[in-house]
């Protein structure tokens, strides 16, 4: 019996369903139902756990029973010369036996010394028995760090890259700083102005070097074809493998503004799956779509993120109403390309990465054209509050997975306006659009309030927004890193800024390493 049957008699046995058994354990019921078909094993931390759970050893569990049973000595019988006839029956010696058995106890005393060690008298370096096991196989392995642009923005690949970099701000390639302090740190570039979905399967795609699969269901909906670019080479070597003693290779996921949207959206395809996929294509279905991959995720990190929509795109529809302009959609995508300063973009130097609805050249008024047309496939769309909404029903957070949000506020309460007003800091451009936000209230085509609680806010994004996304378990930032929690989310204090700060922009080098260095040194330390 190996320990794949043994997970299952046990768990059986107690009475617990997979769910039940999941829970008690912290994991999704997908990792239990691949423990029991053996196609995966748990890791040491679980086996530990399971072996309290259950009342049995760790060694019963990791030993398949292939030790055959030890016979018993056979009976000798003596006959006597005088009485021929008549049996003596004289039992074996019990010394070998007594022996066998001393022998075990003390194997079994070691053992349980050895662990008790590991677990409480080594050194806070090895962390306890699993870093141990680690550190024999190989050593903790680093979990690398992928950050994700919001709208309208770019990363490796592009020419504007060279130029001027998302991370860092245009004022330094942030990526490269924080690699020389040896974090491995990758920067993909996903579509601008795409939807969450769409930009989830590219960014899937560009983690696993494979063709962007947009899935069977959703191009239909949206009349776009199902395939996009692909590609060759993976951003992420082994990416949800085992390695160095049974370690999963997961990864960080660091979305700013849009990009928050993005990473949410991929953990929860990854860990949930999506059902109308599965069934639009069976067996065809793309692994981003058939669930049970959560555990390829260390942490979800969002900054300046509109987990609720921007309350600034009901204020672009208000101006566009106001104006006489019927599509309100157009308006906000022309906002949309004209935050990303790419109404005229140069050819070679911006990609819309439009592939999927036929576009392969820089032209943005066949861009605005197809997205329109695509039932709202589009980031303004998702990033309106309604949008959001809507997109929220679909993201389900991952049990085993650390959630983060940063939320930055440039504006300060004017009190005899009864309103929200911009601080001097704020980047120029982001002025008008803190302004409009941080007096506005109204009531969208689809009901949602925006009441004052939506005033304070980045320039782009309102603080209520961006903390995390309304109806989902949360929790302030804890004294104690170590009690951070995992499947909720973990809300940071409110920090000083506008939107573009997080990022670099208008802000000076050295507080945003900073910023980055601490991020990165709480996340590696993380429990695993």
């Amino acid at each position: 019996m190996n320990i794949s049957e043994k997970i299952l008699r046990l768990r059986k046995e107690k009475g617990l369903s997979q769910e039940a058994f999941a829970e008690k354990l912290g994991v999704s019921r997908q990792s239990v139902s691949k423990w029991e078909s053996g196609g995966t094993l748990p890791d040491i931390d679980k086996i530990i756990a399971m072996s309290e759970l259950f009342g049995v050893s760790t060694d019963y569990l990791l030993k398949d029973e292939t030790v055959e049973s030890i016979p018993e000595p056979e009976e000798e019988t003596v006959f006597s010369e005088t009485e021929p006839q008549t049996e003596i029956i004289q039992p074996a010696p019990e010394e070998p036996k007594k022996k066998r058995k001393i022998g075990k106890k003390i194997i079994a005393i070691i053992l349980v010394i050895v662990i008790a060690a590991a677990a409480m008298g080594l050194p806070a370096y090895y962390g306890g028995i699993k870093e141990l096991w680690w550190e024999i196989n190989g050593g903790k392995i680093d979990y690398s760090y992928v950050l994700v642009h919001g709208l309208g923005g770019w990363g490796d690949g592009d020419g504007i890259n060279n130029v001027a970099q998302y991370w860092g701000g245009g004022t330094m390639d942030l990526k490269k700083v924080l690699e020389a302090e040896g974090y491995t740190v990758h920067t993909p570039s996903i579509g601008p102005v795409s939807s969450a979905w769409d930009r989830a399967c590219e960014l899937y795609a560009q983690i696993t070097g494979t063709t962007v699969d947009y899935g069977e269901a959703h191009s239909k909906e949206h009349n776009h074809n199902r395939y996009g670019r692909t590609y060759s080479t993976p951003l992420v070597e082994n990416w949800g493998e085992k390695v160095n003693g049974g370690q999963t290779v997961k990864i960080n996921l660091v979305g700013h503004s849009f990009g928050g949207a993005t990473v949410r959206l991929l953990a929860s395809l990854l860990e949930h799956g999506d059902e109308a996929e599965m069934k639009a294509t069976g067996n065809d279905t793309s692994p981003l779509f058939t669930g049970g991959k959560g555990d390829y995720i260390h942490s979800v990190i969002t900054l300046c993120a509109p987990h609720n929509g921007s309350s600034l795109t009901e204020v672009l529809n208000s101006l566009g109403t106001a104006v006489g302009i019927d599509d309100t959609t157009e308006l906000l995508m022309t906002f949309c390309f004209g935050v990303a300063g790419v109404a005229s973009p140069v050819d070679g130097v911006y990609d819309f990465k439009l592939d999927q609805f036929g576009i392969n050249e820089i032209d943005a008024e066949k861009a605005i054209a197809a997205l329109t047309a695509s039932s709202n496939d589009h980031a303004a769309y998702d990033l309106s509050p309604d949008g959001a909404a809507e997109l929220n029903k679909q993201i389900k957070t991952v049990d085993g997975v650390y959630y983060f949000s940063y939320a930055y506020s440039t504006t300060q309460s004017a009190k005899i306006l009864g309103c929200q007003t911009p601080v001097s800091t704020t980047l120029p451009i982001l002025y008008p659009f803190a302004l409009a936000m941080g007096s506005y209230t109204g009531t969208t085509a689809g009901g949602i309030s925006i009441d004052k609680s939506w005033q304070e806010n980045d320039g782009l994004v309102s603080v209520v927004s961006a903390k995390y996304p309304f109806g989902e378990e949360y929790t302030s930032f804890p004294e104690n890193q170590e009690e951070f929690q995992k499947g909720i989310w973990n809300v940071a204090p409110v920090r000083t800024g506008d939107h573009g700060n997080v990022i670099g922009l208008n802000a000076e080098s050295e507080p945003t390493l900073a910023f980055y260095r601490e991020l990165f040194t709480m996340v590696d330390s993380l429990e695993r």
